[in-house]
């Protein structure tokens, strides 16, 4: 029989959009319904692992590491973080190629820093480009490994596909563009989920709280962003609120048919082409 925790383990990522997402449960501007929460503040990487081994209530997650939890996790519709047109980026330092040339072209021998191989940004990179050599690198650190020669090129999420021009480097792909031209849907990034042995009308009233502090964050625009700048590395407020505006909006608040949609591809083009072993049902929260 499913016991009640005293506080649910709420796991995000410390960047802005997600800050930005959570302030009103964070400091408590909602109705939590009586339910209590402990915010896990980690890296994507880590929370995907984490939720391979089911340790967190509700978590943000990679979508490509979904197809690894199914059996554990239901995907929440709110919390979404999708690229319409843009999403992650490959950079480099050489130029950015003529429109004529692939930029496969240029990628295919080059070794490529990488923030995760579970992340959803990898696995875009490898339906895009096929197998490449890659190097695993924290995402905040690419930037450095480029620097020092470890990887000609890399893969780029957060706030570095706002800065990376500032930091000398130079757009070979835009993925989120890609995708969009070859399926005309949102690339889908990241998404919250919550564990499946947690009954259906709480897991309906978690989704109702964490719908209502996104809800909150965008009609206090103002002082939800006060509460994320602490967490925009390298961002002045101009750009951290670009970056909220790319990753917090009508996704979010609800993934919609196209975002299921756009999962649901994802994820099958991701299982056909042998990336991904086995899928079991993709289970969302209505």
């Amino acid at each position: 029989m499913w016991r009640a925790p005293e506080v649910f383990t709420l796991g995000h990522s410390p960047d802005p959009d997600d800050a930005f997402m959570f302030y009103a449960i964070a400091k408590n501007k909602i109705d939590l319904r009586g339910y209590r929460f402990e915010h896990r503040l980690e890296d994507i990487q880590t929370l995907n692992e984490r939720a391979i081994r089911g340790e967190l209530h509700i978590s943000a997650i990679s979508i490509h590491a979904y197809a690894y939890v199914a059996e554990k996790y239901a995907l929440l519709p709110c919390g979404a973080s999708m690229g319409d047109g843009y999403g992650p980026i490959v950079i480099g330092k050489a130029p950015t190629p003529p429109e004529d040339v692939d930029p496969r072209e240029q990628l295919k021998n080059l070794v490529i820093a990488v923030p995760g191989k579970m992340t959803s940004a990898c696995l875009a990179l490898q339906l895009y480009l096929g197998d490449f050599k890659n190097i695993v690198v924290p995402f905040d650190q690419i930037f450095q490994a480029m620097n020092r020669g470890e990887a000609e090129a890399g893969l780029i999420i957060h706030e570095g596909q706002l800065t990376y021009a500032k930091a000398g480097f130079q757009k070979i792909v835009d993925l989120g563009e890609w995708w969009k031209k070859e399926t005309g849907l949102p690339l889908p990034l990241g998404g919250n989920v919550i564990r499946k042995d947690i009954p259906s009308e709480v897991r309906h009233d978690l989704c109702e709280i964490m719908r209502e502090s996104i809800d909150f964050g965008l009609a206090h625009r103002d002082e939800a962003m006060q509460h994320a700048l602490p967490y925009a590395r390298d961002m002045n407020q101009k750009l951290a609120d670009k970056f909220i505006g790319m990753y917090v909006n009508d996704f979010t608040r609800d993934y919609g048919e196209s975002g299921r949609a756009a999962i649901r591809r994802f994820l099958g083009d991701a299982r056909r082409a042998g990336y991904i072993d086995s899928l079991a049902e993709i289970e969302f929260v209505e």
